[in-house]
């Protein structure tokens, strides 16, 4: 019962601080900012991309690598109303995955013909990424400012080697140019005195295949696989 009754306490504690941090009322800083037709910005942030196989048979998972990489962009915001935007976020993004295959893949391939980096390929990823977003804002309450996004975004991966003649036999592994992605997020604009800060988390879900296939198609690094699609979240601070 001792756990039950603080546990209720915590509750009403808490419920209690967040209605008056929300509700009480507060001087407002840059009251008249969000009714501007037109406004821009800049972000930059990190990101955390995976992909997503879909494989013809099961030969086990390839498994992946992730590391941490960097955003940066420009914001250009369209004013609907108090409630909706549309924004444009050009920018540059830098990822990194390792693809660690596994070893029934090379099966009839003597072992004296492999080494251990025919088991590793490194995917350097440099997105130039240009999302049309759609924000869906809550009512402004004191300086905070919750918000969803929903939009599509195209890119072009200036790494992709996808018109590269050699492939993975020769140690290289491409990627197509051309990506198109699906980009939901959430945040909260936070009104400073002299700009608006804002932090949000978006996840990004590729639409199409991403895989140049081999010339092989036995090849045991792309042989085996149906789909390959980028997957991942964006951590970004916004400036305006």
């Amino acid at each position: 019962m001792k756990y039950l009754f603080a546990l209720i306490t915590f509750i009403v504690v808490s419920t209690t601080c967040s209605a008056q941090l929300f509700s009480r009322e507060k001087v407002q800083n840059n009251q008249t900012m969000d009714k501007q037709t037109l406004s821009w910005g800049y972000y930059f942030g990190t990101n955390n991309l995976d992909y997503k196989f879909d494989y013809n048979t099961n030969k086990g998972d390839i498994q992946i690598v992730k590391t941490y990489g960097f955003n940066v962009g420009l914001v250009g915001d369209v004013r609907v109303n108090d409630y909706i935007n549309f924004r444009l976020e050009p920018g540059l993004v830098i990822a990194s995955r390792n693809l660690n295959y596994p070893v029934n893949y090379f099966d009839g391939i003597p072992e004296d013909n492999l080494n251990s980096s025919d088991f590793l390929r490194e995917v350097k990823s440099t997105y130039v990424y240009i999302p049309l977003l759609m924000r869906l804002s809550t009512k402004r309450v004191n300086n905070f400012k919750p918000f969803i996004t929903v939009g599509i975004a195209t890119s072009l991966n200036l790494s992709s080697n996808e018109k590269n003649p050699e492939d993975n036999s020769g140690g290289e592994f491409r990627t197509t140019k051309s990506t198109q992605f699906l980009d939901l997020g959430f945040g909260i604009d936070f009104y400073l005195y002299w700009f608006k800060f804002t932090p949000s988390i978006r996840g990004v879900f590729a639409l199409n295949d991403e895989l140049v296939r081999d010339l092989d198609p036995n090849s045991p690094w792309t042989g085996n696989i149906n789909s390959m699609k980028t997957r991942g979240v964006f951590f970004n601070l916004t400036f305006r």
